[in-house]
């Protein structure tokens, strides 16, 4: 393979993906910047936008086509330059809305005085830009400022050594702050850790798991300092915690600190605008737990106030910000639907969800995706259209994932089955059911949720010719007695079946189920 190419290629792809990842707004600012440039090859720079932003792929003989005045010699070294002449245009929209890039800015204009042998005028503004650091909570900018503070006042002589312990306090600040920072890199490290032990290995099967995780959790968490922390930190040890206890399926413990992450943000209401993605985060967890515990009515308060934040703030939000408030509101909204048996208003929800997912489709990851269809497969399901809702299973079956979220994808072959079965599609069980046991039976650590209803499906296929109602009373029965296993709880909420399962045994629909249940509080 030659790497010259495939390093083209990269190259190729990152300046396509940053244009078409630009706004009108962006795009007019952008042209703007480069009027003021007047070299030749920046005018041969900006014939290379024009044509590369209205591709949809990289193709050389195409660009140098319609740009007869670029030689293919050329044309390597002006995406670099183009490339690099977008993100200066960007920096200079986005400084208004990020305080790191303003404070690193002034950093840079205090190394320019300083060259310049203005160190007195550069004290004056690393002072300014320290108090705007210190009140957002910019601990690493902030040591960065306090260490060329230090430099300044060893190597001159400055009028600070007129003010009473002017240097003493820096040195203090300099080492209250590194403890900070490696206290905050401590509790990111124990984060990051419990959130890769989720991903490879998903939540707890049984108590040996359970014992694990607690003991690997606190024995980092000796390690960490936990009082007098700042603002960040707070956030970060709530993180830990949410992980942890999401991980181990105690979700009451999981909302308490999901709670606490969100009233952080709520008592530094600036922090909402500067780390709004870190907020939007915590309100999704605390949806999440809230969705797992079925608390309907706080559900509901909670998402309310998620989406207002979403409004008050959509003109200022980044697109990353636009996309995490698409995907976690969403699928939040979808989940309401789903606990109020809502179910057709979910289904009107989603060709607004499908045309955003193709809007941000460059920047989903699959197991998005995945998640998204199981859910919505979930709305047809309630509203018994299962020609639908086995589409979407068929989707979600037929996604390449490798090994990533395999147990979404046997949840499908379920339903795919249960729905083939409402549809009494009998001749083509006999042909899927075969494959999906082999499937289900392959996978790692079968859990008993899959495994019942499995045996259950089985017996629904194998018994076509006769009443069973009997059937689903006593797989009714395996699902209590499974509701009361804590390790099975994941599984049943991924595989909520009661609701279908009392709707036979009734003979009612599964939204008059729910509704019924949700006025009996259960």
């Amino acid at each position: 393979m030659n790497i010259e190419r495939v390093a083209s290629s990269t190259q190729d792809d990152q300046l396509i993906s940053l244009i078409n990842s630009l706004t009108k707004a962006e795009k007019r600012n952008f042209k703007l910047y480069v009027n003021r440039l007047q070299s030749k090859s920046d005018v041969k720079f900006v014939q290379l936008f024009d044509v590369v932003d209205k591709l949809d792929r990289w193709d050389d003989q195409i660009i140098l086509k319609k740009t007869p005045s670029i030689s293919k010699a050329q044309l390597a070294n002006l995406k670099r330059h183009l490339y690099k002449q977008i993100l200066i245009s960007l920096r200079l929209i986005h400084i208004q809305k990020n305080v790191d890039i303003q404070i690193r800015e002034q950093i840079d204009f205090a190394r320019i005085l300083y060259g310049k042998g203005l160190y007195i005028q550069s004290l004056k503004l690393l002072d300014r830009i320290r108090q705007i650091a210190e009140e957002n909570h910019q601990d690493i900018l902030l040591l960065a400022i306090i260490e060329f503070q230090k430099v300044i006042e060893e190597r001159h002589i400055t009028r600070s050594r007129q003010t009473e312990n002017k240097v003493e306090g820096l040195i203090e600040s300099s080492y209250e702050r590194s403890k900070i920072i490696h206290n905050s890199s401590k509790l990111t490290n124990l984060k990051i850790e419990i959130h890769g032990i989720y991903i490879q290995y998903g939540h707890v099967k049984n108590e040996k798991d359970v014992f694990i995780i607690k003991e690997m959790f606190r024995k980092r968490l000796r390690k960490i300092k936990l009082d007098g922390l700042t603002f960040f930190e707070k956030v970060y040890l709530h993180q830990c915690y949410v992980w942890y206890y999401y991980m181990i399926l105690d979700f009451e413990k999981c909302l308490v600190d999901a709670q606490k992450w969100i009233t952080l943000f709520e008592e530094n209401p600036s922090m909402k605008k500067e780390e709004p993605d870190l907020y939007m985060r915590g309100g999704h967890y605390l949806l999440t737990c809230l969705f797992n515990l079925r608390s309907v009515k706080e559900y509901e308060r909670t998402l309310k106030v998620f989406e207002k934040f979403g409004e008050e703030n959509k003109g200022n939000l980044k697109t990353v910000s636009q996309i995490i408030h698409f995907l976690y509101f969403s699928m939040a909204k979808l989940d309401q639907h789903y606990l109020n048996g809502n179910f057709k208003q979910g289904i009107e929800c989603v060709s607004t969800i499908l045309k955003k997912i193709q809007k941000f489709r460059h920047h989903l990851d699959i197991h998005r995706i995945l998640v998204f269809y199981y859910k919505i497969s979930f709305q047809y399901f309630g509203n018994e259209d299962y020609d639908t809702m086995i589409d979407y299973a068929n989707a979600i079956i037929n996604m390449e994932v490798g090994h990533l979220r395999e147990d979404i994808q046997g949840y499908a072959r379920l339903i795919q089955l249960i729905g083939h079965y409402e549809l009494k599609n009998f001749e083509l069980l006999d042909y899927l059911a075969p494959s999906t046991y082999r499937f289900l039976e392959k996978m790692k650590e079968l859990n008993e949720v899959q495994k019942a209803t499995l045996t259950f499906l089985k017996k629904l296929i194998k018994d076509r010719d006769i009443g069973h109602r009997e059937l689903f009373i006593d797989f009714r029965a395996i699902l209590l007695q499974l509701s009361e296993d804590p390790h099975s709880k994941r599984a049943l909420l991924y595989l909520d079946l009661m609701p279908w399962v009392e709707s036979k045994i009734q003979k009612k629909s599964v939204r008059s189920v729910i509704r019924a249940s949700l006025k009996k509080g259960g």
